[in-house]
């Protein structure tokens, strides 16, 4: 597990909140990344038509609000920032999405208690933006019916020369936040501990993306690879 010590929720939560609204612009104009749609590509064939959706690091909540308005029944939406959550419930608002969506503030992990079981969570770019990814990864996958779906680093050389770099300017800006590259084989072994198998795997240049299903769900299934 990486350093914990530089991981405080409060101060990333604020970090966060500086990119609310650049956020919810960079979607309004370009829509969805490659890997959030190769996210929704997976999710998709598992089955979303009437599903119950848990998001971590829901951030302005684009992606999730996509998903219902492509079948889902309802979302709950999880971030650090205060900001991205206001920015969510607004757009759910606008979207006339507001009664199929509810939005939290906090460390997943803390309030995990607080947050129903869904049949879908999804975690996209999240676990390389907190320090213990086994105890993430179990929690939300504790909290999953069906199917679990997230994008995160590779662990590349490019990967890890970037968290080193960008973790010397946190460190000169006195912000108490990290990047992290973790492994992607703990990933899947943690997973598979919670009888989840691979169903679809994707990728781009730094980003894995996964979707597992639960093993009663997915025995007629076939792994999907994408390049």
């Amino acid at each position: 597990m990486a350093n914990c010590c530089h991981y405080n929720p409060d101060e990333a939560g604020r970090l966060f909140s500086r990119f609310a609204h650049r956020h919810r612009r960079h979607y309004q104009h370009k829509g969805l990344s490659k890997s959030q749609r190769q996210l929704t590509r997976g999710i998709t064939l598992v089955g979303i038509r009437g599903a119950t959706l848990l998001e971590i690091g829901c951030g302005v909540g684009y992606l999730q609000q996509k998903l219902l308005e492509d079948g889902a029944a309802s979302a709950i939406g999880v971030d650090l920032s205060e900001s991205m959550i206001t920015q969510a419930r607004q757009v759910a608002a606008a979207q006339g999405l507001a009664d199929r969506t509810a939005y939290h503030v906090g460390d997943f992990v803390s309030i995990q208690d607080r947050i129903s079981i869904s049949d879908i969570t999804l975690l996209d770019k999240v676990i390389c933006c907190y320090p213990d990814a086994e105890r993430m990864v179990k929690q939300s996958l504790d909290k999953t019916r069906r199917a679990y779906a997230l994008t995160f680093p590779k662990n590349n050389w490019f990967n890890r020369l970037g968290v080193r770099v960008l973790g010397g300017v946190m460190r000169l800006l006195r912000i108490e936040f990290r990047n992290y590259v973790h492994e992607p084989r703990e990933i899947e072994r943690w997973a598979t501990e919670r009888a989840f198998r691979r169903v679809y795997t994707a990728q781009t240049l730094l980003w894995h993306t996964r979707v597992y299903a639960r093993v009663q769900d997915s025995d007629t299934t076939t792994d999907t690879a994408a390049q």
